[in-house]
C-alpha cells in the first residue's frame, strides 16, 4: 500500500478545497512535497486545479522547483491537452501525468501519449459524483463540469487505451474529512486491472485504515489529514502496518 501526499495547486499555493470549492490557502508547493517526502511518503501528486478551467497554460517553473526536493516519483496534472505537455511536464521533472479534463475532451490523447511514453506515466485522474439514481458520472474542470461519462464505463476505456494508473476523487466526499466513499473506490477497484488510487475523505487514521481493508486501492492519496496536522506520513504507516496492511516503511 502507497501511502501518497496529494497538493490541490492553485499557483503559487497550495490550497485545500471542500467538494472542490471554497480553497484554503495551505502553503507552497515545494515547501510541503520537501516535507511529505521527509516524513516518507512513497510519492507526490501535484494537480493544478485552476489550470483547466482557466484555459491557461502549465506553469512550468513552479513544478520544477518542486520536483527538485524530491527522491520519490512525482506526478503531475493540470491543463493537460497535448502530447507535447506531456512533453514538457516530464522536462521539468514529473515522472508521470495526470489528466482528466484532456482526456474528456479527446480520449485519443490517451493512446498517443502511452504509445510514446508507455502507460506506466499515464495517470487518470477522475472527478467521480455519485447520481441521484444511483451509480457515478465523471466532471471535469475541477468538478464543475459534469461530462456525461458513466464513471464505469469510462476507466474501462482508458484502460484499453492505456493509461496506467487511476487517481480516484469524489466530489461529493472530497475536503469532507468523514471518511473516504468506499463504494466508489471498490467498484472502480474491481472493475480495472490497473492500480487505483483513492482520494477524498481521509479525516482520521481509522478513514485511511477502513479504505485500505474495504475497498483495496493500490495506493491512498492524502492532504487534509497531513496539511491540519492530525497525522503524519509516518503516523499514517505505522497505524496501517499494527493492522495488518503492508507498507513501506
Amino acid at each position: 500500500m502507497r501511502v501518497i501526499a496529494k497538493l490541490d495547486v492553485k499557483p503559487p499555493q497550495v490550497v485545500k478545497p471542500v467538494h472542490f470549492e471554497g480553497l484554503r490557502k495551505i502553503g507552497l508547493p515545494e515547501e510541503l512535497a520537501r516535507a511529505y517526502y521527509e516524513q516518507g511518503a512513497d510519492e507526490v501528486f501535484y494537480v493544478d486545479i485552476v489550470a483547466s478551467l482557466y484555459r491557461r497554460e502549465i506553469l512550468l517553473d513552479q513544478i520544477a522547483a518542486t520536483a527538485r526536493n524530491l527522491l520519490v516519483p512525482f506526478a503531475v496534472g493540470g491543463g493537460v491537452r497535448t502530447v507535447e505537455d506531456f512533453t514538457r511536464l516530464f522536462h521539468h521533472g514529473a515522472d508521470k501525468v495526470v489528466i482528466n479534463t484532456g482526456a474528456l475532451g479527446e480520449p485519443a490523447i490517451i493512446d498517443a501519449a502511452a504509445r510514446v511514453f508507455g502507460g506506466q506515466s499515464v495517470v487518470l485522474n477522475v472527478e467521480a459524483k455519485r447520481l441521484p439514481q444511483g451509480g457515478w458520472t465523471c466532471y471535469s474542470d475541477c468538478g464543475r463540469i459534469p461530462s456525461g461519462r458513466n464513471l464505469l464505463e469510462w476507466v474501462k476505456e482508458a484502460q484499453e487505451r492505456g493509461v496506467g494508473e487511476i487517481l480516484l476523487q469524489s466530489v461529493d466526499t472530497d475536503g469532507r474529512r468523514r471518511g473516504f466513499d468506499v463504494e466508489l473506490i471498490s467498484a472502480v477497484v474491481d472493475a480495472v486491472r490497473i492500480p487505483v488510487v483513492a482520494a477524498s475523505g481521509a479525516g482520521s487514521l481509522d478513514h485511511i485504515l477502513d479504505v485500505a481493508k474495504q475497498a483495496r486501492p493500490s495506493g491512498i492519496a492524502v492532504a487534509s489529514v497531513l496539511h491540519y496536522g492530525q497525522a503524519d506520513i509516518a503516523q499514517i504507516k505505522r497505524h496501517l502496518k499494527q493492522n495488518g496492511v503492508e507498507v513501506a516503511l
